[in-house]
């Protein structure tokens, strides 16, 4: 059995860790980047630290964004009375890409799961109040996953968040259930969205 050099078996493991990426994967990409022309491994090398460096959350709703405000929140043509609610960033640039969605963005910052030790005030729940109390919020739409704790997560939002004047939906389950949104096409995301409803 061929031995593999530790170096490689070190990029191996580290490439292994990124989501999609199995050991197979890995493996491969580990062996192609130490074969590849080494200005084009400094140049991936310098644009992942880059983006890295640059990349960071807004202030206001949580998106990844390059400056804060992000050119959402900054979007003087956004309904700004209505907010959808996510569990993580990645989950605008899916909603984005229905191009449905005219309204603002909150990020929670993932769900709230007590069997990981995830309560309420370890999301973005405060902050989302907060806004509530300082911006012409009309509608709150719910756009978590459609898995146990994404209900979880919903039902609590509408029991913390109901007030008057404020109208709180969750979009349709057009979604597969126990899935992300990251996982559903332009076309579904529209639907589930079009078709959200009171809790």
């Amino acid at each position: 059995m061929p031995v593999i050099p530790e170096p490689i078996a070190a990029l191996t493991g580290a490439l292994a860790k990124l989501p999609g990426i199995g050991p197979r994967s890995a493996e491969r990409i580990a062996l192609h980047l130490v074969q590849a022309e080494s200005g084009s491994v400094k140049q991936l090398a310098e644009t992942i630290l880059n983006a890295r460096e640059r990349v960071r959350f807004c202030e206001i709703c949580g998106a990844l964004t390059e400056k804060s405000p992000c050119p959402i929140c900054d979007d003087a043509r956004r309904e700004t009375a209505l907010v959808c609610v996510v569990e993580r960033a990645v989950d605008i640039l899916s909603l984005e890409k229905s191009g449905t969605f005219r309204g603002k963005y909150h990020v929670l910052g993932g769900k709230i799961s007590p069997l990981n030790g995830i309560g309420p005030e370890d999301l973005r729940v405060s902050e989302l109040e907060s806004r509530l109390g300082k911006e012409p919020i009309q509608e709150l739409i719910i756009a978590l996953g459609t898995d146990v704790e994404g209900d979880a997560t919903g039902y609590y939002l509408a029991k913390r968040l109901s007030r008057a004047g404020l109208k709180i939906t969750r979009i349709a389950h057009g979604l597969p259930a126990g899935s992300g949104l990251e996982f559903a096409d332009e076309i579904t995301l529209s639907r589930a969205l079009e078709g959200r409803r009171e809790l």
